[in-house]
Protein backbone atom coordinates (compact mmCIF):
# COMPACT_ATOMS: atom_id res chain seq x y z
CA UNK A 1 0.00 0.00 0.00
CA UNK A 2 1.76 3.21 0.96
CA UNK A 3 5.32 3.77 1.26
CA UNK A 4 8.38 5.89 0.47
CA UNK A 5 11.01 4.59 -1.99
CA UNK A 6 13.77 5.21 -4.54
CA UNK A 7 15.62 3.27 -7.19
CA UNK A 8 19.12 4.66 -7.56
CA UNK A 9 21.21 2.10 -9.43
CA UNK A 10 24.13 2.64 -11.82
CA UNK A 11 23.22 2.30 -15.50
CA UNK A 12 25.84 -0.36 -15.99
CA UNK A 13 24.08 -2.54 -13.44
CA UNK A 14 20.61 -1.99 -14.89
CA UNK A 15 21.28 -4.26 -17.87
CA UNK A 16 22.02 -7.38 -15.85
CA UNK A 17 20.63 -10.41 -17.71
CA UNK A 18 18.34 -12.87 -15.92
CA UNK A 19 19.63 -16.34 -15.09
CA UNK A 20 18.38 -19.42 -16.86
CA UNK A 21 16.86 -21.89 -14.41
CA UNK A 22 16.46 -25.58 -15.10
CA UNK A 23 15.44 -26.91 -11.70
CA UNK A 24 13.17 -25.87 -8.89
CA UNK A 25 13.76 -26.38 -5.21
CA UNK A 26 10.67 -24.97 -3.53
CA UNK A 27 11.87 -25.46 0.02
CA UNK A 28 12.81 -22.48 2.13
CA UNK A 29 16.47 -21.69 1.66
CA UNK A 30 16.76 -23.99 -1.34
CA UNK A 31 19.22 -22.40 -3.71
CA UNK A 32 20.15 -25.46 -5.73
CA UNK A 33 22.91 -24.76 -8.26
CA UNK A 34 21.07 -22.09 -10.26
CA UNK A 35 22.17 -19.06 -8.25
CA UNK A 36 18.67 -18.32 -6.96
CA UNK A 37 17.60 -18.08 -3.34
CA UNK A 38 14.05 -19.26 -2.65
CA UNK A 39 11.88 -18.55 0.34
CA UNK A 40 8.59 -20.20 1.16
CA UNK A 41 5.65 -17.85 1.62
CA UNK A 42 2.84 -19.14 3.81
CA UNK A 43 -0.64 -18.27 2.60
CA UNK A 44 -3.25 -17.29 5.16
CA UNK A 45 -6.51 -19.09 4.49
CA UNK A 46 -9.63 -17.39 3.16
CA UNK A 47 -11.42 -18.66 6.25
CA UNK A 48 -9.11 -16.62 8.50
CA UNK A 49 -9.54 -13.49 6.39
CA UNK A 50 -13.33 -13.75 6.40
CA UNK A 51 -13.43 -14.49 10.14
CA UNK A 52 -11.28 -11.45 10.90
CA UNK A 53 -13.34 -9.29 8.55
CA UNK A 54 -16.56 -10.28 10.33
CA UNK A 55 -14.98 -9.62 13.72
CA UNK A 56 -13.86 -6.15 12.68
CA UNK A 57 -17.27 -5.42 11.21
CA UNK A 58 -18.90 -6.38 14.50
CA UNK A 59 -16.40 -4.28 16.47
CA UNK A 60 -17.01 -1.26 14.24
CA UNK A 61 -20.77 -1.63 14.60
CA UNK A 62 -20.46 -1.88 18.39
CA UNK A 63 -18.30 1.26 18.51
CA UNK A 64 -20.77 3.14 16.34
CA UNK A 65 -23.72 2.05 18.46
CA UNK A 66 -21.92 3.03 21.65
CA UNK A 67 -21.19 6.42 20.16
CA UNK A 68 -24.82 6.95 19.19
CA UNK A 69 -25.85 6.19 22.75
CA UNK A 70 -23.50 8.82 24.17
CA UNK A 71 -24.57 11.69 21.96
CA UNK A 72 -22.83 13.68 19.28
CA UNK A 73 -19.90 15.08 21.19
CA UNK A 74 -18.83 11.78 22.70
CA UNK A 75 -19.03 9.55 19.63
CA UNK A 76 -15.90 7.54 18.96
CA UNK A 77 -13.37 9.14 16.64
CA UNK A 78 -13.03 7.75 13.13
CA UNK A 79 -9.56 6.45 13.94
CA UNK A 80 -11.17 3.83 16.17
CA UNK A 81 -12.57 2.28 13.02
CA UNK A 82 -9.03 1.52 11.82
CA UNK A 83 -8.24 4.69 10.01
CA UNK A 84 -11.43 5.54 8.23
CA UNK A 85 -14.84 7.11 8.31
CA UNK A 86 -18.09 5.21 8.38
CA UNK A 87 -19.07 6.59 4.97
CA UNK A 88 -19.07 4.44 1.85
CA UNK A 89 -15.54 5.55 1.14
CA UNK A 90 -13.05 3.05 2.44
CA UNK A 91 -12.43 2.80 6.15
CA UNK A 92 -8.90 2.15 5.07
CA UNK A 93 -8.53 5.22 2.81
CA UNK A 94 -4.91 6.29 2.89
CA UNK A 95 -5.17 9.95 3.66
CA UNK A 96 -2.87 12.75 2.58
CA UNK A 97 -0.65 12.36 5.63
CA UNK A 98 2.14 10.92 3.54
CA UNK A 99 2.08 13.94 1.28
CA UNK A 100 2.35 16.23 4.30
CA UNK A 101 5.39 14.67 5.90
CA UNK A 102 8.27 12.64 4.57
CA UNK A 103 8.46 10.52 7.70
CA UNK A 104 4.87 9.32 7.51
CA UNK A 105 3.63 6.10 5.93
CA UNK A 106 0.04 4.92 6.01
CA UNK A 107 -0.74 1.28 5.41
CA UNK A 108 -3.15 -1.38 6.63
CA UNK A 109 -1.91 -4.93 6.97
CA UNK A 110 -5.01 -6.48 8.46
CA UNK A 111 -5.78 -8.45 5.30
CA UNK A 112 -2.20 -9.48 4.56
CA UNK A 113 -2.18 -12.97 3.11
CA UNK A 114 1.43 -14.04 2.59
CA UNK A 115 4.35 -14.08 5.00
CA UNK A 116 7.70 -15.80 5.45
CA UNK A 117 10.60 -16.16 7.86
CA UNK A 118 13.80 -14.19 8.31
CA UNK A 119 16.48 -14.14 11.01
CA UNK A 120 18.12 -11.20 12.75
CA UNK A 121 21.23 -11.22 14.92
CA UNK A 122 23.97 -13.63 16.03
CA UNK A 123 22.92 -16.21 17.04
CA UNK A 124 19.87 -15.77 14.79
CA UNK A 125 16.48 -14.78 16.18
CA UNK A 126 13.62 -15.87 13.89
CA UNK A 127 10.75 -13.60 12.81
CA UNK A 128 7.76 -13.98 10.54
CA UNK A 129 7.41 -10.96 8.27
CA UNK A 130 5.29 -9.67 5.42
CA UNK A 131 7.46 -9.09 2.34
CA UNK A 132 6.02 -5.79 1.19
CA UNK A 133 6.87 -4.16 -2.15
CA UNK A 134 4.84 -1.13 -1.05
CA UNK A 135 7.20 -0.01 1.73
CA UNK A 136 10.94 0.05 2.30
CA UNK A 137 11.82 -0.40 5.98
CA UNK A 138 12.40 -3.54 8.01
CA UNK A 139 10.88 -3.50 11.47
CA UNK A 140 10.17 -6.08 14.15
CA UNK A 141 8.91 -5.76 17.73
CA UNK A 142 11.46 -5.57 20.52
CA UNK A 143 11.29 -7.17 23.92
CA UNK A 144 8.76 -5.41 26.18
CA UNK A 145 7.00 -3.92 23.13
CA UNK A 146 3.57 -2.51 23.98
CA UNK A 147 0.50 -3.54 21.95
CA UNK A 148 2.54 -6.29 20.35
CA UNK A 149 0.29 -9.29 20.77
CA UNK A 150 -0.38 -11.80 23.50
CA UNK A 151 0.88 -15.32 24.04
CA UNK A 152 -2.65 -16.76 23.90
CA UNK A 153 -3.26 -15.34 20.37
CA UNK A 154 -1.33 -17.34 17.78
CA UNK A 155 1.41 -17.89 20.36
CA UNK A 156 2.23 -14.18 20.58
CA UNK A 157 4.90 -12.27 18.66
CA UNK A 158 8.58 -13.04 18.39
CA UNK A 159 10.48 -10.10 19.84
CA UNK A 160 14.03 -8.98 19.13
CA UNK A 161 16.44 -8.93 22.06
CA UNK A 162 19.51 -6.86 21.25
CA UNK A 163 21.29 -8.07 24.38
CA UNK A 164 21.42 -11.59 22.94
CA UNK A 165 23.06 -10.65 19.64
CA UNK A 166 26.82 -10.29 19.33
CA UNK A 167 26.44 -8.51 15.95
CA UNK A 168 24.07 -5.80 17.28
CA UNK A 169 25.17 -2.19 16.83
CA UNK A 170 23.40 0.81 18.30
CA UNK A 171 21.89 3.56 16.16
CA UNK A 172 19.18 5.03 18.39
CA UNK A 173 17.50 7.42 15.94
CA UNK A 174 13.71 7.58 16.10
CA UNK A 175 11.44 5.41 13.98
CA UNK A 176 7.88 6.70 13.67
CA UNK A 177 5.10 5.68 11.28
CA UNK A 178 1.61 7.16 11.35
CA UNK A 179 -0.98 4.56 10.40
CA UNK A 180 -4.65 5.28 9.81
CA UNK A 181 -5.51 4.38 13.37
CA UNK A 182 -2.45 5.57 15.26
CA UNK A 183 1.32 5.53 15.64
CA UNK A 184 3.92 2.81 15.44
CA UNK A 185 7.06 3.90 17.25
CA UNK A 186 10.51 2.64 18.03
CA UNK A 187 14.15 3.30 17.19
CA UNK A 188 16.72 2.19 14.66
CA UNK A 189 19.45 -0.37 15.28
CA UNK A 190 21.88 -2.34 13.12
CA UNK A 191 22.37 -6.09 12.98
CA UNK A 192 22.85 -8.93 10.52
CA UNK A 193 19.77 -10.15 8.63
CA UNK A 194 19.46 -13.58 7.05
CA UNK A 195 17.05 -14.34 4.20
CA UNK A 196 16.44 -18.07 3.72
CA UNK A 197 19.70 -19.82 4.66
CA UNK A 198 21.90 -18.26 2.03
CA UNK A 199 21.64 -14.47 2.06
CA UNK A 200 23.33 -12.87 5.05
CA UNK A 201 23.29 -9.06 5.08
CA UNK A 202 25.65 -7.40 7.53
CA UNK A 203 24.92 -4.18 9.41
CA UNK A 204 21.34 -3.83 8.21
CA UNK A 205 19.59 -0.78 9.61
CA UNK A 206 16.18 -1.81 10.93
CA UNK A 207 13.67 -0.62 13.49
CA UNK A 208 13.01 -2.10 16.91
CA UNK A 209 9.36 -1.25 17.56
CA UNK A 210 8.41 -0.62 21.17
CA UNK A 211 4.75 0.32 20.53
CA UNK A 212 2.69 -1.16 17.69
CA UNK A 213 -0.66 0.21 18.79
CA UNK A 214 -1.23 1.92 15.44
CA UNK A 215 -1.72 -1.42 13.71
CA UNK A 216 -4.66 -2.22 15.96
CA UNK A 217 -6.33 -5.58 16.24
CA UNK A 218 -5.21 -6.56 12.75
CA UNK A 219 -1.66 -6.83 14.05
CA UNK A 220 -2.58 -8.45 17.35
CA UNK A 221 -4.53 -11.16 15.55
CA UNK A 222 -2.12 -11.48 12.61
CA UNK A 223 0.43 -14.26 12.28
CA UNK A 224 3.27 -11.92 11.37
CA UNK A 225 5.78 -10.20 13.66
CA UNK A 226 7.01 -7.41 11.42
CA UNK A 227 7.39 -5.97 7.93
CA UNK A 228 10.25 -6.28 5.44
CA UNK A 229 9.91 -3.60 2.79
CA UNK A 230 11.00 -4.37 -0.77
CA UNK A 231 10.32 -0.92 -2.20
CA UNK A 232 12.90 1.67 -3.25
CA UNK A 233 15.08 3.68 -0.91
CA UNK A 234 13.27 7.00 -1.30
CA UNK A 235 10.38 5.45 0.65
CA UNK A 236 12.59 4.38 3.54
CA UNK A 237 12.38 6.24 6.82
CA UNK A 238 15.56 7.28 8.57
CA UNK A 239 17.64 7.18 5.37
CA UNK A 240 17.89 3.43 5.89
CA UNK A 241 19.25 1.43 3.01
CA UNK A 242 16.75 -1.29 2.14
CA UNK A 243 17.45 -4.95 2.80
CA UNK A 244 17.51 -5.77 -0.92
CA UNK A 245 19.78 -2.80 -1.80
CA UNK A 246 22.19 -3.96 0.91
CA UNK A 247 22.04 -7.49 -0.51
CA UNK A 248 23.00 -6.05 -3.91
CA UNK A 249 25.82 -3.88 -2.55
CA UNK A 250 27.23 -6.73 -0.46
CA UNK A 251 27.19 -9.16 -3.40
CA UNK A 252 24.69 -11.48 -1.74
CA UNK A 253 22.47 -11.83 -4.84
CA UNK A 254 23.45 -12.76 -8.39
CA UNK A 255 21.10 -10.31 -10.08
CA UNK A 256 19.17 -7.23 -9.02
CA UNK A 257 15.80 -8.97 -9.22
CA UNK A 258 13.30 -10.80 -7.06
CA UNK A 259 10.09 -12.56 -8.03
CA UNK A 260 6.83 -13.61 -6.39
CA UNK A 261 4.96 -16.82 -7.12
CA UNK A 262 1.76 -16.53 -5.08
CA UNK A 263 -0.01 -19.84 -4.76
CA UNK A 264 -3.74 -19.91 -5.48
CA UNK A 265 -5.23 -21.77 -2.50
CA UNK A 266 -1.69 -22.83 -1.62
CA UNK A 267 1.57 -21.42 -0.28
CA UNK A 268 3.78 -19.26 -2.48
CA UNK A 269 7.44 -18.59 -3.08
CA UNK A 270 9.70 -15.54 -3.14
CA UNK A 271 12.89 -15.81 -5.21
CA UNK A 272 15.87 -13.51 -4.74
CA UNK A 273 18.66 -12.95 -7.28
CA UNK A 274 16.63 -13.46 -10.46
CA UNK A 275 13.53 -15.33 -11.52
CA UNK A 276 12.63 -18.95 -12.02
CA UNK A 277 11.87 -20.18 -15.54
CA UNK A 278 10.08 -23.21 -14.11
CA UNK A 279 7.47 -21.01 -12.45
CA UNK A 280 5.83 -19.58 -15.57
CA UNK A 281 4.75 -20.37 -19.14
CA UNK A 282 5.19 -18.30 -22.29
CA UNK A 283 6.84 -14.93 -22.56
CA UNK A 284 7.46 -12.31 -19.88
CA UNK A 285 5.73 -8.98 -20.48
CA UNK A 286 8.16 -6.33 -19.25
CA UNK A 287 6.65 -3.01 -18.20
CA UNK A 288 8.83 0.03 -17.39
CA UNK A 289 8.24 1.87 -14.15
CA UNK A 290 6.62 5.24 -14.66
CA UNK A 291 8.15 6.43 -11.42
CA UNK A 292 10.92 4.48 -9.68
CA UNK A 293 9.81 6.05 -6.43
CA UNK A 294 7.29 3.19 -6.26
CA UNK A 295 6.84 -0.02 -8.24
CA UNK A 296 4.50 2.17 -10.25
CA UNK A 297 3.34 1.61 -13.82
CA UNK A 298 1.09 3.34 -16.31
CA UNK A 299 -2.27 1.62 -16.94
CA UNK A 300 -4.01 2.26 -20.24
CA UNK A 301 -7.44 1.19 -19.01
CA UNK A 302 -9.29 -0.67 -16.29
CA UNK A 303 -12.40 -2.44 -17.54
CA UNK A 304 -15.07 -4.40 -15.68
CA UNK A 305 -18.23 -5.01 -17.68
CA UNK A 306 -19.44 -1.64 -18.93
CA UNK A 307 -17.07 0.29 -16.65
CA UNK A 308 -13.95 1.74 -18.26
CA UNK A 309 -11.47 4.00 -16.47
CA UNK A 310 -9.34 5.35 -19.28
CA UNK A 311 -5.61 6.02 -18.76
CA UNK A 312 -4.54 5.85 -15.13
CA UNK A 313 -1.70 4.65 -12.90
CA UNK A 314 -1.09 1.88 -10.41
CA UNK A 315 1.46 0.15 -8.24
CA UNK A 316 2.20 -3.54 -7.82
CA UNK A 317 2.07 -4.23 -4.09
CA UNK A 318 2.63 -7.59 -2.41
CA UNK A 319 1.64 -6.09 0.96
CA UNK A 320 -1.96 -5.44 -0.10
CA UNK A 321 -4.22 -8.45 -0.39
CA UNK A 322 -7.06 -6.82 -2.34
CA UNK A 323 -7.22 -4.71 -5.48
CA UNK A 324 -7.91 -1.07 -4.71
CA UNK A 325 -8.97 1.90 -6.82
CA UNK A 326 -10.65 5.29 -6.49
CA UNK A 327 -13.63 5.00 -4.16
CA UNK A 328 -16.20 6.34 -6.63
CA UNK A 329 -15.04 3.96 -9.35
CA UNK A 330 -14.89 0.92 -7.08
CA UNK A 331 -18.41 1.68 -5.91
CA UNK A 332 -19.68 1.61 -9.50
CA UNK A 333 -17.91 -1.69 -10.15
CA UNK A 334 -19.08 -3.27 -6.90
CA UNK A 335 -22.70 -2.27 -7.30
CA UNK A 336 -22.70 -3.50 -10.91
CA UNK A 337 -21.34 -6.83 -9.67
CA UNK A 338 -24.12 -7.07 -7.07
CA UNK A 339 -21.93 -6.29 -4.06
CA UNK A 340 -23.17 -4.01 -1.28
CA UNK A 341 -21.06 -1.72 0.94
CA UNK A 342 -20.66 -2.21 4.65
CA UNK A 343 -19.58 0.25 7.32
CA UNK A 344 -15.92 -0.73 6.94
CA UNK A 345 -15.92 0.56 3.38
CA UNK A 346 -15.63 -2.94 1.94
CA UNK A 347 -18.25 -4.84 -0.05
CA UNK A 348 -19.93 -8.18 0.45
CA UNK A 349 -22.28 -10.02 -1.85
CA UNK A 350 -24.62 -12.96 -2.26
CA UNK A 351 -22.38 -15.95 -2.93
CA UNK A 352 -24.83 -17.20 -5.56
CA UNK A 353 -23.95 -14.17 -7.71
CA UNK A 354 -20.22 -14.91 -7.86
CA UNK A 355 -20.44 -16.78 -11.16
CA UNK A 356 -21.99 -13.73 -12.85
CA UNK A 357 -19.21 -11.23 -11.93
CA UNK A 358 -17.58 -9.91 -15.12
CA UNK A 359 -13.83 -10.21 -15.57
CA UNK A 360 -11.49 -7.40 -14.53
CA UNK A 361 -9.15 -6.45 -17.38
CA UNK A 362 -6.13 -4.17 -17.01
CA UNK A 363 -4.58 -2.84 -20.21
CA UNK A 364 -0.89 -2.40 -19.44
CA UNK A 365 1.64 -1.41 -22.10
CA UNK A 366 -0.91 -2.36 -24.75
CA UNK A 367 -1.51 -5.86 -23.38
CA UNK A 368 -4.56 -7.22 -21.57
CA UNK A 369 -4.10 -8.70 -18.09
CA UNK A 370 -7.24 -10.41 -16.85
CA UNK A 371 -8.46 -11.35 -13.38
CA UNK A 372 -11.50 -13.64 -13.81
CA UNK A 373 -14.64 -12.40 -12.11
CA UNK A 374 -14.86 -15.48 -9.88
CA UNK A 375 -11.44 -14.57 -8.46
CA UNK A 376 -12.67 -11.15 -7.33
CA UNK A 377 -14.24 -12.73 -4.26
CA UNK A 378 -12.82 -14.14 -1.03
CA UNK A 379 -15.29 -16.75 0.11
CA UNK A 380 -15.69 -18.78 3.29
CA UNK A 381 -18.54 -20.07 5.43
CA UNK A 382 -21.28 -18.53 3.32
CA UNK A 383 -19.73 -15.04 3.36
CA UNK A 384 -18.41 -13.57 0.12
CA UNK A 385 -16.12 -10.54 0.44
CA UNK A 386 -15.64 -8.55 -2.77
CA UNK A 387 -11.89 -8.37 -3.37
CA UNK A 388 -11.89 -4.78 -4.63
CA UNK A 389 -11.88 -1.86 -2.23
CA UNK A 390 -12.09 1.91 -2.55
CA UNK A 391 -8.98 3.88 -1.63
CA UNK A 392 -8.27 7.51 -2.50
CA UNK A 393 -4.58 8.43 -2.55
CA UNK A 394 -4.02 12.16 -3.01
CA UNK A 395 -1.34 12.91 -5.62
CA UNK A 396 -0.48 9.22 -5.80
CA UNK A 397 -1.18 6.14 -7.89
CA UNK A 398 -4.86 5.52 -8.49
CA UNK A 399 -4.86 1.72 -8.39
CA UNK A 400 -3.11 -0.87 -6.24
CA UNK A 401 -2.58 -4.25 -7.84
CA UNK A 402 -2.37 -6.43 -4.73
CA UNK A 403 -2.25 -10.16 -4.13
CA UNK A 404 -5.56 -10.79 -5.94
CA UNK A 405 -3.83 -9.60 -9.12
CA UNK A 406 -0.40 -11.08 -8.37
CA UNK A 407 -1.85 -14.56 -7.88
CA UNK A 408 -2.77 -14.53 -11.56
CA UNK A 409 0.68 -13.52 -12.78
CA UNK A 410 4.20 -14.57 -11.90
CA UNK A 411 5.57 -11.16 -10.99
CA UNK A 412 9.22 -10.14 -11.37
CA UNK A 413 10.61 -6.97 -9.81
CA UNK A 414 13.72 -5.78 -11.66
CA UNK A 415 15.41 -3.29 -9.36
CA UNK A 416 18.31 -2.56 -11.68
CA UNK A 417 16.23 -2.29 -14.86
CA UNK A 418 13.47 -0.31 -13.13
CA UNK A 419 10.72 -2.49 -14.59
CA UNK A 420 8.18 -5.13 -13.63
CA UNK A 421 7.62 -8.38 -15.50
CA UNK A 422 4.40 -10.39 -15.70
CA UNK A 423 4.02 -13.96 -16.93
CA UNK A 424 1.44 -16.73 -16.75
CA UNK A 425 2.23 -18.84 -13.68
CA UNK A 426 2.97 -22.52 -14.19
Amino acid sequence: MLFRSLAVVAAALSLASPPVVVAVDATEGGGGNDGLIRMKLTRRSDHEIIAQHLQRENDALRLAMNGMGKGKDSSPPSSNLRGGSSSLQSAFTEQAAMAKSENVIIKDYSNAQYYGNIEIGSPPQKFTVIFDTGSSNLWVPKVNCKNCGYWFINGGKSKYDESKSSSFREDGSDFHIQYGSGDVRGYFSLDSVTLADDIVIADQKFAEVDDAGGLGVGYVMGKFDGILGLGFESLALGDAKTVFKNAIDQGAVANQMFAFYLGDEMDGELTFGGYDDARYNGEIAWVPLSEPKYWQIEIGNVQVGSFSSGPTSGIVDSGTSLITGPSAEIMKIALAAGAMPNMLGQYTMDCEKVSSIPDLVYTIDGKAFTVPGKDLVIQSGGTCLFAMMGMDIPNGPQWILGDVFMRKYYTIFDYGGQRVGFATPN
